[in-house]
């Protein structure tokens, strides 16, 4: 049984960092695409980046026009995990934060087209 679990989410002040994690289990992602996406209340949710498949060389990397400069993906294959890492955060950031894995239609940010999700983490930026 596959599992996406996220951690490292909770309330920081606006210009602070937070760094989230996803571990995965019951199957490796290392040769697939992974990605955060976020959900404020009564928002949809929205991409936030995601990291293609190392292969041999650097791992592509695609960020959401309002994160890109301040938020930083990245993944440790040989743990099964993915990372965001989060500076200069904003009361605007403030959402539960969801890991996505194994991109399998449409675009890197099109959420319909992940087929495991974890339960999700709370960002809180006070301003």
């Amino acid at each position: 049984q596959v599992q996406l679990v996220e951690s490292g989410g909770g309330l920081v002040q606006a210009g602070g960092s937070l760094r989230l994690s996803c571990a995965a289990s019951g199957r490796t992602f290392s040769s697939n695409t992974m990605a955060w996406f976020r959900q404020a209340p009564e928002k949809e949710r929205e991409f936030v980046a995601a990291i293609t498949w190392s292969g041999g060389g650097r791992p592509y990397t695609v960020y959401e026009d309002s994160v890109k400069g301040r938020f930083t993906i990245s993944r440790d294959n040989a743990k099964n995990t993915v990372y965001l890492q989060m500076n200069s955060l904003k009361p605007e950031d403030t959402a539960v934060y969801y890991c996505a894995a194994d991109q399998y239609i449409g675009s890197y940010n099109y959420h319909g087209g992940y087929r495991y999700w974890g339960q999700g983490t709370q960002v809180t930026v006070s301003s």
